[in-house]
């Protein structure tokens, strides 16, 4: 007899002592009524990725008015609808990811962007959980080593000061050189000015103690740049492998796990240089399309991880990550 055999000949016939057991003598569910709870979601998320740890942590669980126009702005809003409701998604609101990422390489502990803080695109308490998420996620903040900011919009940059003084004291930081010229430059006007404010109060401060990186160099062994400029002037994604395991952190290359895929040449609003944006989108999802790797991706829901699917009709699907890393 197989294994197999047994194996099913064991369920069953523990399903029928499970089936008497419940004929004889045992109580029925009880009828008493218990204090609704609320829903509730996880925060962190950890896996593997060869000999790296990486940890996604929540900064916000907000829901924002969309996707269109903030997504496809330059088409009808009856032709987002219309894509949303294919996917059984509401048309009028929905639920982007803010999701930060620690991995541990054994020699250095690294995070990916920093949420929104006190002074991000989503206020407290509703965003800038990142500095009360991180004990719960097993790290202090003394421990960061390396702080790579993708680009400079305060839902990125926003978690490096708490309460005044830098969450991270011990750590150096790494951001790309043409993004850091812009937003510290004269260039950036009206809701844009403001933003870089904001740029010029935590992250100019910290020159001395930054690496201004361009596409192809690398920040630790395992963990290389990449250009995908146009969502900001230098936003970079980062290409991270150890031990053969690959993954690709893309930051804002998407803002809407449908509506940004299915159709990249859509325009996002949050973009500076729109038409740059969609090309980049196109070339990014293609490219973990074909090499079918991991993504991390900052506003996909959480835990934002996941793989793109390549669809007949020219556009792309995420597919949230199940248990591909588990095995």
């Amino acid at each position: 007899m197989s294994t197999l055999d047994l194996t099913r000949r064991h369920f069953l016939t523990g399903a029928g002592t499970a089936a008497a057991a419940a004929l004889v003598g045992v109580p029925g569910p009880a009828m008493a009524a218990a204090p609704m709870l609320g829903p509730t979601e996880p925060k962190v998320f950890r896996f593997k990725l060869g000999g790296f740890e990486a940890t996604m942590i929540a900064d916000s669980d907000a829901f924002v008015d969309g996707p269109w126009p903030l997504i496809g702005g330059n088409v009808e809003q009856s032709e987002v609808a219309q894509v949303m409701d294919a996917n059984l998604l509401p048309a009028n609101k929905y639920q982007p990811g803010f999701t930060p990422m620690v991995l541990n390489t054994g020699k250095e502990v690294v995070i990916f962007d920093t949420g929104n803080g006190a002074r991000g695109f989503v206020p407290r308490p509703n965003g800038g959980w990142l500095a009360q998420q991180l004990g719960p996620a097993g790290f202090k903040p003394e421990q960061i080593d390396v702080v790579v900011l993708s680009h400079g919009h305060p839902d990125h940059i926003g978690g490096l000061v708490e309460n005044g003084k830098l969450l991270f004291p011990n750590a150096r930081y790494v951001t790309g050189a043409v993004d850091y010229d812009y937003w510290s430059g004269d260039r950036p006007a009206g809701d844009l000015a403001q933003q870089a404010a904001l740029y010029r109060d935590y992250v100019v401060p910290l020159a001395e103690k930054t690496t201004f990186l361009k596409p192809g160099d690398e920040v630790v062994p395992g963990i290389r740049a990449i250009e995908a400029f146009g969502h900001t002037p230098g936003h970079l994604g980062f290409d991270i492998e150890s031990d053969s395991k690959r993954l690709v952190f893309w930051g804002d290359c998407a803002h809407h796990q449908v509506a940004s895929l299915a159709r990249p040449d859509w325009h996002c609003v949050f973009d500076i240089d729109k038409e740059q944006a969609a090309k980049t989108r196109a070339r990014m999802f293609d490219m973990v399309a074909t090499d079918r790797v991991a993504v991390s991706g900052f506003h996909m829901p959480f835990p934002s991880l996941g793989y793109v699917e390549r669809r007949t009709d020219g556009g792309y699907r995420w597919l949230p990550h199940s248990y591909q890393l588990k095995v």
